[in-house]
């Protein structure tokens, strides 16, 4: 029997059902007589139309079902929702973008739903939807985020003037300009944020099955928090009660934000389901997800850094023009305000921050959350912006950040932003890793790589992540017949290790082996609320729940073993999986104990269960932090770039599994180096095309582009959290692409690149200098 106690690199115990192909995923799903829907989507980016003639599909052998949003508006059905409410500067509401699942006058970017088609076959279906004859008047596209703001520019939403969804501002604008007033040296810089597309290992897919005797929807989909597709498709499109719909979420292969929202498919299966009686399912081919899956990023951004002589942060102002592509998702405008700015102080003192963030729609497809959701932008360009003032100002780049770094003794300390850091040891870490990466040893290097005809260059970036999501979650304990005890949680496992986390902890608290306990998740029937998995809450958030589950399994039990010992509850003490009376050595296991009262309920006596459940109040969110240090080499003659070593030093707090916690961080780099030398979603200004549309023309890094990543953990507990953990999901996203870049830019002498620094890039930055 396998017990182990915490910061234990336990492996994965949900690794071995997955690796021989024994996961459930959404498409693995075959209901009893199923249907399979197709969507037929826009091919423009942006269009009248004129009509849609549907006549031949219906016709068609196999076919079922053709809907189109005309047929949607008349069956009462309600719009996608974005759920967060922004006031501008001036105090208005941001703009809306009002649009049901299907398209009716106009399409808006490519890829835009237009109709669906359901039929009894996916190859029936597919070429019925061939057959669906739609007139489109083509219209002027924007898609460049830089000039869709701009007078000229086609207007995508007549309520939307120049294409501003909002323009919101932050922090304290008359305190930043007077510290800007007195600066001895102010730096400027403007970066850019590429548009990526998130690629999951697992597509998007959904099933839906309507019961018309009892009303009750069931749809299966890979979510990151089932209750939250739950709520928003029952509330705003169905109009439904929401206990009359139940979403069950399988194994997700990845999700990193974008499997968050209530997408178009979703809410057409449903429909589809509910209109004919029987189950309809819908899986993304590949192609369709570059073109229906929210993309990531996209921002252009000006930084202004005023320092002092010595080389003192004052303040810091920005401007932020972010791309919310053609409609606006679940929680799109909150990405690049409310999430990303609050880490603008990032681990340094300033005495003042004033941030601008301009959001816009271009013919593009909608942007929201992608690991790391607006944090990542806003370290980057602090990152870049202090070696660029070091670089101007003669001062060390690593001597600068020492200076402006906020000290432990100052903990907790409150940003100009109003975050309040409850810990942190940020001088230690960043010491800790320059000294892993033998910092000091670097020029010797550099001139070793210069003999071989290369430049090397090394970056440094330290991060600081702010951690959210829900304000409560909930845990349940339940023991089982065939003698286990199964853990049901409102968090969803995308991949993270969730089935291994939640089973260490729940078997250090209770004495349960770790191969007797059971985690579930996902199904909005069996768990009544949750607060789902984003924001790198997970941890923190559902641990304080299984503590205070299990905490309540331990009362229970004291008054079952009371009761089976006969003796009193004041009694009865609980140590290592047993329940003894004190004094003795009588004493019964938990699992034992669990399984007696079961029989004796089952039979009609009077028993005391010790299943529990609660929920938990989450007062405060966390602040992961670390350090990155990238050194790349870059042949002059082709840009071709090497990162030839990538050291990462972090504090996530109190480390449960270093194990699981070193695969998080080695995916966020993986996708942070992607995004900084690879990765770019490009669409052509012309005629509103989406270039890079598969793998063929979107290069996603691979094995042979990634080096060894080393990752070192110092554990500073939090002091907001029982466990003193912070979350680690997203962190490595966080601190990596400025990492790179620094180095980049270092190699090429101080010249700036922006993302992604491709071959390309580089040698013309190379030829430029």
């Amino acid at each position: 029997m396998a017990k182990f106690g915490l910061s234990q690199s336990v492996r994965r115990v949900e690794d071995p059902r997955l690796l021989v192909g024994a996961g459930r995923y959404t498409d693995d799903i075959a209901l009893p007589g199923q249907a399979y829907g197709v969507v037929l989507r826009s091919p423009h980016a942006h269009a009248r139309i004129r009509s849609i003639d549907t006549t031949a599909a219906r016709a068609m052998p196999g076919v079922l079902l053709v809907l189109t949003g005309a047929d949607l508006a008349a069956a009462g059905v309600g719009e996608l929702p974005c759920t967060i409410p922004l006031k501008n500067r001036d105090g208005t509401p941001r703009a809306d973008t009002p649009r049901l699942p299907l398209a009716t006058d106009r399409v808006r970017h490519v890829g835009d739903p237009v109709a669906f088609i359901v039929a009894e076959t996916l190859e029936q279906a597919r070429d019925a939807a061939e057959a669906v004859v739609v007139d489109y008047e083509p219209l002027p596209a924007a898609t460049d985020l830089a000039t869709a703001w701009q007078a000229g520019a086609s207007q995508i939403w007549p309520h939307a003037p120049n294409n501003i969804c909002f323009d919101w501002e932050t922090g304290d604008a008359a305190a930043t300009d007077a510290a800007f007033a007195e600066a001895a040296h102010i730096t400027r810089l403007t970066v850019v944020n590429n548009r990526v597309v998130v690629a999951s290992m697992e597509g998007r897919a959904c099933a839906a099955q309507y019961d018309a005797g009892s009303g009750k929807l069931t749809l299966y989909c890979g979510t990151q928090g089932s209750w939250l597709v739950r709520d928003l498709l029952a509330e705003h499109v169905l109009k439904v009660p929401p206990e009359t719909i139940r979403v069950v979420t399988p194994d997700v292969g990845g999700g990193f934000g974008m499997k968050l929202y209530l997408y178009a498919e979703y809410a057409l299966c449903a429909l589809a389901a509910r209109q004919l009686g029987r189950p309809v399912k819908w899986t993304a081919e590949r192609s369709e997800a570059f073109l229906s899956d929210t993309h990531g990023r996209d921002n252009i951004t000006l930084g202004e850094l005023a320092l002092d002589k010595e080389g003192r942060f004052l303040a810091l102002r920005t401007r932020n023009y972010a791309n919310m592509g053609a409609y606006l998702s679940t929680f799109a405008p909150y990405i690049p305000t409310l999430a990303g700015t609050k880490v603008l102080a990032s681990v340094y003192r300033f005495r003042a921050i004033h941030a601008r963030v301009i959001g816009v729609f271009t013919n593009t497809v909608p942007v929201d959350a992608y690991r790391g959701a607006g944090r990542p932008e806003s370290n980057y360009l602090v990152e870049r912006l202090i070696d660029t003032a070091a670089r101007e100002m003669g001062i060390d780049r690593i001597e600068l950040r020492r200076r402006n770094m906020v000290p432990p003794s100052a903990m907790p300390y409150t940003t100009p932003v109003g975050q309040r850091y409850d810990s942190g040891d940020f001088l230690t870490v960043l010491e800790a890793a320059l000294a892993r990466a033998d910092w000091a040893g670097f020029p010797a290097r550099r001139e070793e790589a210069a003999r071989r005809g290369k430049r090397r260059g090394i970056g440094l970036a330290y991060y600081l992540e702010a951690t959210g999501g829900a304000a409560t979650e909930r845990a349940e304990v339940r023991f089982t017949a065939d003698g286990f005890a199964e853990v049901w949680v409102g968090t969803q496992s995308t991949g993270q290790g969730h089935e291994t986390a939640y089973a260490m902890l729940t078997s250090h608290e209770l004495g349960i082996p770790i191969e007797k306990i059971r985690v579930r998740q996902g199904d909005t029937d069996e768990v009544p609320t949750g607060g789902g998995t984003g924001g790198a809450r997970s941890l923190y958030s559902e641990g304080a729940a299984i503590l205070a589950t299990t905490a309540a399994v331990i009362e229970k039990g004291k008054q079952a073993a009371s009761e089976v010992l006969e003796a009193a509850v004041a009694d009865i003490e609980f140590e290592a999986g047993r329940f003894r009376v004190a004094g003795t050595d009588r004493g019964i296991d938990i699992l034992e104990l669990a399984a007696r009262q079961r029989a004796r309920a089952a039979a009609g006596e009077a028993a005391t269960l010790l299943d529990a459940a609660e929920v938990a109040k989450i007062p405060a969110h966390t602040f992961p932090n670390g350090c990155h240090i990238a050194e790349v080499e870059v042949d002059p003659e082709t840009g071709v770039i090497e990162i030839v070593r990538y050291v990462v030093v972090d504090d996530v707090g109190h480390v449960l599994n270093p194990l699981i916690v070193r695969g998080q961080v080695h995916g966020g780099v993986a996708q942070g180096i992607g995004q900084a030398v690879l990765e770019r979603a490009a669409y052509d200004p012309a005629s509103g095309q989406l270039l890079t549309a598969s793998f063929m023309d979107y290069a996603l890094p691979r094995a042979e582009d990634l080096p060894a990543i080393e990752v070192d953990l110092i554990e500073v507990p939090c002091e907001t959290n029982p466990l003193g953990v912070k979350g680690a999901g997203e962190a490595g996203a966080v601190g990596s692409p400025p990492a790179v870049i620094n180095a980049l830019v270092d190699a090429l002498e101080g010249r700036h690149i922006d993302m992604p620094a491709t071959p390309e890039a580089v040698w013309k930055a190379v030829r430029a200098a």
